[in-house]
């Protein structure tokens, strides 16, 4: 009995001592994982710290690149809103010159109605002609070089003259045109009518050369030749396109077909031509005005040797003049010294040798 209770005692105690190393090893391990579970949350607070100050550096970069964004934005819509507001004026001035430019077109269409007025009255359309002619020789010779509605000798009026020294000699020019028969060529519809209007046109053409020609070259007046001006530079390239015929006649009977262009260009040669002929007028002038230049040089030199001569003289004559005062002077001295002693004999007062040779 004793021993089942010393047994059961000692299992007891056994029991306990189990218990107790359970329980120490209980609080030891629970002791590792407390000390586990406060490194753990050191480590949790550092990598927040960690990761807080990375947000931060991370907000102010994003804070930055925002800034920046919204700078570069605001920049480049500032530029684009002042580029469109150049685009915006650039285009009302072209509006304004569009506006301009229409209003220009309204103004030409109604002068070009003007102008198929004027043109369709033969006596208007001669005085156009004669405007546009006296436009062009205004512009381009000096006044007396030309002269409008001139009467020859044989009672013809012409246009203009235009006065060219010989040869060739002052030359017509007419300022009048066909042009009926050119607006029925220009409007004909089908081949017949274009066959009978570049008849029509041809022949007229003809007959006004003709005319030209018999009134307008006198022999012995006017130079051996006229010109025929076609305010219209496309009447000009009509008879030089398709009536080579009619212009190869103008030819031959030396009166020559000109248009605003080719008049310009005529008129330039004749200004040269002036100027040439002034350019010998004046250079024959500045020669006469050189010879008698040089005559002058000539009687110059000579007056001028005359002179040299004379002033050479008169300095002589002056030295003379000098020497005559210094021995007057010299004289003085010594009847002053011999007013002042009262002894000096005749030959005291004559200069010495010396003295007589310095005053000459």
């Amino acid at each position: 009995m004793d021993q089942v209770v010393l047994i059961a005692a000692a299992a007891v105690a056994v029991a306990v001592v189990l218990m107790a190393l359970v329980s120490w090893r209980a609080r030891s391990q629970d002791a590792a994982r407390m000390a586990q579970l406060a490194d753990t949350a050191r480590h949790l607070a550092a990598a927040q710290e960690r990761l807080s100050e990375r947000l931060q550096m991370t907000q102010s970069g994003v804070n930055e690149r925002l800034d920046s964004l919204a700078k570069r934005l605001g920049d480049a819509l500032g530029e684009q809103t002042e580029k469109t507001g150049e685009t915006l004026r650039r285009l009302h001035e072209r509006l304004a010159v569009i506006d301009s430019a229409q209003k220009n077109i309204t103004d030409l269409s109604q002068q070009m109605v003007g102008l198929q007025d004027i043109l369709s009255n033969k006596q208007a359309r001669g005085a156009f002609g004669e405007i546009q002619l006296r436009d062009l020789v205004t512009a381009i010779l000096p006044h007396s070089a030309y002269e409008f509605q001139t009467t020859l000798s044989t009672r013809v009026r012409a246009d203009c003259l235009v006065r060219l020294p010989n040869p060739p000699g002052p030359i017509v020019i007419d300022a009048k045109f066909p042009l009926e028969s050119y607006a029925a060529l220009r409007d004909a519809t089908d081949e017949a009518a274009r066959v009978h209007a570049a008849r029509a046109f041809d022949a007229d053409v003809r007959k006004h050369v003709r005319d030209i020609a018999e009134r307008y070259i006198v022999a012995g007046e006017t130079a051996e030749s006229a010109l025929m001006f076609l305010p219209s530079e496309a009447v000009y390239a009509e008879l030089h396109a398709n009536f080579r015929s009619v212009v190869e006649d103008s030819f031959r009977r030396r009166v020559w077909i000109v248009s605003p262009t080719t008049l310009m260009a005529t008129l330039n040669t004749v200004r040269a031509v002036l100027k040439d002929v002034s350019m010998r007028e004046q250079a024959g002038i500045i020669q006469k005005e050189l010879r008698e230049m040089l005559d002058d040089v000539g009687r110059l030199d000579k007056r001028v040797d005359a002179s040299q001569k004379s002033l050479a003289t008169a300095a002589r004559h002056l030295d003379d003049v000098r020497t005559s005062t210094d021995k007057i002077a010299w004289r003085a001295e010594r009847i002053e010294e011999v007013q002042l002693s009262g002894d000096t004999s005749a030959d005291d007062l004559a200069p010495p040798p010396a003295a007589i040779e310095k005053i000459g």
